[in-house]
């Protein structure tokens, strides 16, 4: 039986006081918060420098960007309208957004599920203010297309998020940064959370950080969020790790806020939970809405990680064991001391036996189906056979000045990646070569690669990190 007393907590707290000293030590990664929520009990630990530039140090209640983590926000926004009458999930998107040119099979559920299709991962239009969501949806038709069919495959979508955030504003006519504050930061108790750096200046912020490839010292980004455009997939939401803390509690209660208030009817947050789709491989766990469902043995994970300009966070949710665990690191290696520290609460705090994800590397396999080139919005990935193994060449292929300047401030400077290899797990699983196979047993799972619906002796798609490139 778990120890859920104080004293469990204390020791928690420890934990990752120490493993955040230690990674970050040696990864040089300048700041870290984190936080766990467990029986009624809750810990924030923080960890080094905040800002570099500044000096400010990295406190419990420091701010962060959201990431993507925004998106389980938005997706529980959109609940709400449909609770309300307001929004079929089965309607077609143009019922409320004329203007959408992607399709009149696109559904509002396909939105929020990653199945919706739109080809706009790195569309990045520079617009700001009350129409920027407009700006948006308007240059979709004249930049993006979709890479499938609506509800055919799963492909982790900013583009359908973003979609989603402005239809949010069409049904309740106001802009998204004030509905976000309306319906989700006030009743669930997200006091320090806002929606823009001019509001995150006035209290203490983290701001991101790169690497140097030659020093391997760490600089402060020169920019702090994405476009408004980005707003609802992630770009501008702020907020800290209590406040995130108690997002994941809200979820835990069936959508009941830390302070009683009701958010979510509790048939709304379990629809949430539930699989929206399965594209039954290791790399790309079964999509709830809003949520990504990943399972350790017999424990799911309901969790959504988030990227900003030189920054990750992570929130997950475990209702089978009443936990919530979030954390922010200022630089994007932090990914895996997020890893480190969920399987740590996992296998020693909660006693979650963690089954190896990949046992064995499969020789002899037909590595024909898959070479190629893959293309999705401005990227080009090429895979070839060499020395027995799948090499993979990306390229970034920017749409116009504009993209590739906000991509390469994003990425910190470096948009080129270098050749890597592959080594099957088994015909259509992939493994970067030269990582122990216990780096995937985790969150980490995104680094393997699949390839999917192989018709005449070729694969169509390839799916990396969950998204999904088409074979061109």
């Amino acid at each position: 039986m778990v120890d859920m007393s104080n004293n469990a907590l204390s020791t928690v707290e420890a934990q990752i006081r120490e493993q955040a000293a230690a990674y970050c030590a040696s990864n040089h990664v300048p700041g870290f918060v984190a936080g766990v929520y467990h029986a009624g009990e809750q810990v924030i630990v923080a960890h080094g420098t905040a800002n570099l530039a500044t000096g400010t140090p990295m406190l419990a209640d420091t701010g962060f960007l959201f990431g993507s983590v925004t998106k389980v926000l938005t997706t529980t926004l959109v609940l709400q309208q449909a609770e309300r009458g307001v929004l079929d999930l089965h309607a077609p998107v143009v019922r409320y957004l004329p203007e959408f040119t992607l399709g009149d099979t696109i559904l509002v559920r396909h939105l929020i599920s990653h199945t919706n299709g739109i080809d706009a991962d790195l569309f990045f239009p520079d617009a700001k203010g009350r129409d920027a969501l407009t700006a948006y949806v308007s240059g979709l038709a004249d930049s993006c297309g979709t890479l499938f069919e609506p509800g055919e495959q799963l492909s982790y979508s900013n583009g359908g998020m973003i979609v989603a955030g402005r239809l949010l504003e069409v049904v309740t006519g106001l802009p998204f940064p004030e509905l976000l504050k309306r319906e989700l930061y006030t009743p669930v108790g997200m006091t320090d959370s806002c929606t823009s750096a001019e509001e995150a200046i006035l209290r203490s912020t983290a701001v991101g950080h790169f690497l140097d490839p030659e020093t391997m010292a760490a600089r402060p980004t020169g920019m702090f969020t994405l476009p408004d455009t980005w707003g609802p997939a992630g770009g501008t939401p702020i907020g800290t790790i209590a406040d995130l803390l108690a997002f994941g509690r809200t979820h835990l209660a069936g959508g009941v806020s830390p302070s009683g208030a009701r958010v979510l009817s509790a048939e709304s947050t379990a629809l949430m939970q539930q699989v929206a789709f399965d594209m039954d491989t290791p790399n790309t766990p079964p999509m709830g809405l809003g949520w990504v469902r990943y399972p350790f043995g017999d424990t799911t994970v309901l969790a959504m990680s988030g990227a900003s300009p030189g920054g990750v966070s992570i929130l997950c949710v475990l209702p089978e064991h009443d936990l919530v665990f979030t954390a922010f690191g200022n630089n994007s290696g932090a990914i895996m001391l997020h890893d480190q520290i969920l399987r740590w609460l996992l296998g020693k705090h909660l006693g979650v036996q963690v089954p190896a994800l990949v046992t064995e590397l499969e020789q002899d396999v037909d590595l024909t189906p898959y070479v190629g080139t893959y293309r999705s919005n401005q990227l080009r990935v090429e895979v070839s056979v060499v020395d027995g193994q799948l090499e993979e060449r990306t390229t970034y292929e920017p749409a116009d000045a504009s993209q590739e300047r906000i991509f390469t401030e994003f990425a910190g400077g470096t948009t080129a990646a270098p050749p890597r290899r592959l080594v099957p797990v088994r015909p259509g699983l992939f493994a970067p070569a030269g990582h122990p196979l216990e780096t995937f047993d985790g969150y980490l799972r995104l680094l393997l690669v699949s390839y999917h619906d192989v018709r005449d002796g070729r694969a169509r798609f390839r799916n990396g990190g969950g998204r999904l490139t088409r074979r061109v």
